[in-house]
């Protein structure tokens, strides 16, 4: 399992962990074994080697919305993705997510969700994904619902994101691009299952559910792996 380096992290993301840490105490060196909602992880396709990515450049073609590939470094700090709810069904902080549940993957470092819709992507003409919204805000065509073996998304698991307005599927097929992002990787959207849409969660940082004293859930405790 990939540990967090820090030092690749945007600086107020490093920020909330100082706070978080002085603020409640962080659990270190034991693992949830699951994703949480409020998490901030990255996400390697398996078959490819790549982390999801963004940065603001924009497509050229298509949508223009801003652009999402593979990339696969390990250090970049422009892989980070916050778990959320989306705007109907909450998502609480340090809950597991389930399979079968929808949410939404917001861009860390510029604020705008993983979007998929009826665009073709650039290089293999499939269906486009981006990025999409400000400030973690966007519409209905930011919803993925994660698709899983068991009851909640485990750590170690290869899952699906489906998205819920096409039924279309996050993957890559290996094509690369050339400038200004020479050598990233395209992501798209594919309507069939198959491994190039298997992903697995890797680095970050995990928001850990504790028991509050009086027996009820307490979701304010974070998990952060080093």
């Amino acid at each position: 399992m990939g540990k967090l380096n820090c030092e690749s992290m945007p600086r107020f993301v490093q920020a909330i962990l100082l706070l978080f840490s002085c603020v409640f105490g962080l659990s270190l060196g034991t693992e949830l074994s699951f994703v949480t909602c409020g998490s901030v992880i990255k996400l390697l396709n398996l078959k490819h080697n790549v982390r999801l990515h963004s940065h603001d450049v924009r497509y050229g073609s298509g949508s223009g919305q801003q652009s999402v590939t593979g990339v696969s470094a390990v250090e970049d700090s422009n892989s980070y993705w916050s778990v959320r709810g989306t705007s109907d069904a909450l998502c609480h902080r340090g809950t597991p997510v389930k399979c079968g549940q929808t949410i939404r993957l917001t861009h860390v470092n510029t604020g705008r969700n993983l979007h998929s819709h009826y665009f073709a992507s650039p290089l293999s003409s499939n269906q486009e994904v981006s990025a999409f919204g400000e400030n973690g805000e966007g519409d209905h065509l930011d919803e993925w619902t994660v698709q899983c073996g068991g009851s909640v998304w485990k750590r170690e698991e290869a899952v699906r994101f489906r998205h819920r307005a096409t039924d279309a599927l996050l993957s890559v097929t290996g094509e690369q691009y050339g400038r200004p992002i020479h050598g990233q990787t395209e992501v798209h959207a594919m309507s069939s299952p198959s491994q190039h849409s298997l992903w697995k969660a890797m680095e970050g940082i995990f928001m850990k559910p504790s028991e509050s004293p009086g027996g009820s859930r307490d979701y304010s405790h974070p998990h952060t792996e080093f």
